[in-house]
């Protein structure tokens, strides 16, 4: 099993400085999608978003993304998982963080290396701070 983020609802430190960060939030429930990003944002990072796998893939090929945080079961029938794998061929170091209602984990074989499985319903404050932890101890 890949490790999951169960990080305990403490909020973050208060930023004033704006992070250079871009996070791709592949959603494909709009109201999930609106309460990812304004946690995202409300941090200072900038924030990308989209409702598949194909839109995501058209994202990744033309902006610079420094995470990804994808929910498995997508619109149009594409998934997380087959977006994460097709994201790292172009980006090996890119940190993938999964999420889903419908699974209560995902095994190694199926994710990437060195992601993370977040199960929904998760708070923003937990978002948040993987994704601070995540980029923090990239690279």
């Amino acid at each position: 099993m890949i490790p999951f983020a169960c990080a305990p609802a403490v909020l973050p430190p208060f930023s004033l400085a704006p992070r250079a960060d871009t996070i791709l939030v592949v959603e494909d429930e709009s109201f999930v999608c609106e309460l990812a990003t304004e946690a995202l944002l409300d941090e200072g990072y900038r924030v990308l978003t989209a409702a598949d796998a194909d839109e995501a893939e058209a994202i990744l090929s033309s902006e610079q993304v420094d995470l990804l945080f994808t929910d498995i079961d997508l619109a149009r029938n594409t998934n997380g998982i087959a977006l994460a794998r097709s994201a790292r061929r172009s980006l090996p170091r890119l940190p993938v963080v999964y999420t889903s209602g419908g699974r209560d984990g995902l095994s190694a074989a199926e994710a990437v290396n060195e992601s993370v499985f977040m199960p929904k319903p998760y708070r923003a404050a937990q978002l948040v701070a993987v994704t601070n932890d995540l980029l923090r101890h990239r690279g």
